[in-house]
């Protein structure tokens, strides 16, 4: 036996683990890289709507399409529409925004299992941390257009439900889209949530649901009618520290 032999081995994963404390030193230099590209890339697409709903939605479905229109018509109207960028719902928004006055846009995700972009971006913009694109979807929008969806767009939902209700954001109109879709889920909400204490009977109002397109960006313009679309100066102060 050699005297190679007899030493122990090193195996990569044991170098990775030494390694620990600088690779994670160095990785605040690569999310602080990814949120000034991503901000100097979007800084110009104001005002804008983000758009959430299913991957999984295929474009012969209702929801698929309606959302294609409601994205059309917010374009035509002068909102840029920022959707996640992939397929289902993500393209039928980005897809309705592409073929409007106004600029689609993606912030899509790597993912262990690659997302496809969708081929309807004017703006393309990757992230590889889940926590930065969801920053960017709150920081540039006037208002959130929640589609049919999963764990996603249900993330998407109730982080900014919470960042308005406690105060981290500016309030903005955020609308549900398909009624019977979130029936069960706003009932249990008021009957279950709002009588436990866990949620304050006004925190009902931070929703709404419209299921006309034309109606969702009347709701918007009513909402911004007295006031503009610009933050004001405690606004601004309040995106800083998102």
């Amino acid at each position: 036996m050699s005297v190679a032999d007899k030493l122990p081995k090193v195996t990569d994963v044991e170098v990775l683990n030494r390694e620990h404390p600088a690779r994670e030193s160095w990785r605040v230099f690569e999310i602080m890289a990814e949120f000034v590209e991503a901000t100097e890339r979007l800084k110009e697409i104001s005002p804008a709507v983000s758009v959430f709903g299913s991957a999984r939605t295929p474009s012969d479905h209702p929801y698929y399409q309606l959302t294609e229109e409601i994205s059309r018509q917010l374009s035509n109207a002068g909102f840029s529409v920022i959707s996640g960028g992939g397929p289902g719902i993500m393209e039928a928004a980005n897809k309705g925004a592409y073929y409007g006055k106004s600029p689609s846009v993606g912030l899509n995700i790597q993912l262990p299992h690659e997302q496809n972009a969708n081929a309807y971006q004017d703006i393309s913009q990757t992230f590889q941390h889940f926590f930065a694109r969801k920053v960017m979807f709150v920081k540039f929008a006037v208002a959130y257009v929640v589609m049919p969806g999963g764990f996603g767009t249900m993330d998407e939902l109730m982080e900014a439900l919470t960042l308005v209700q406690t105060g981290k954001t500016r309030r903005i109109p955020i609308i549900l889209v398909c009624e019977p879709f979130w029936r069960g889920m706003l009932d249990w909400f008021r009957n279950v949530m709002v009588p436990e204490g866990m949620i304050s009977p006004e925190d009902m109002d931070l929703m709404q649901v419209i299921d006309d397109p034309k109606q969702v960006v009347e709701a918007i313009f009513k909402y911004y009618e007295s006031r503009g679309f610009e933050p004001s100066p405690v606004e601004r102060e309040i995106q800083l520290n998102l």
